[in-house]
């Protein structure tokens, strides 16, 4: 098992029930492909570095777990095609 974070840029005008409806099926991916989620980080509203469908600012979540060598390619799969999500990322942390 590898540890990962998967970082979620969610889009700033959802209200905080859907942002968090968001942020749970992301977390169902992880547990899904086998993973065990040990930390979900929430850092709030930021302003963007650049604009983003038309959007300046968004949301930010880190989620930490642990997984399976090929359960990152299949979480960043169904991130691709969510809505809200206007940015992801899968990395490996260090052990």
């Amino acid at each position: 098992m590898n540890k990962y974070e998967l970082a979620l840029v969610v889009n700033a005008k959802l209200e905080e029930e859907e942002r968090a409806a968001v942020v749970e099926k992301a977390k169902g991916y992880v547990t899904r492909y086998g993973g065990t989620i040990s930390e979900v980080e929430e850092w709030g509203k930021k302003r963007l570095a650049y604009e983003i469908q038309h959007m300046r600012e968004a949301y930010y979540y880190f989620i930490q777990f642990e997984a399976d060598a090929t359960a990152p390619a299949e979480i960043e799969r169904h991130m691709r095609i969510m809505d809200n999500v206007l940015r992801y990322l899968v990395v490996k942390k260090e052990a």
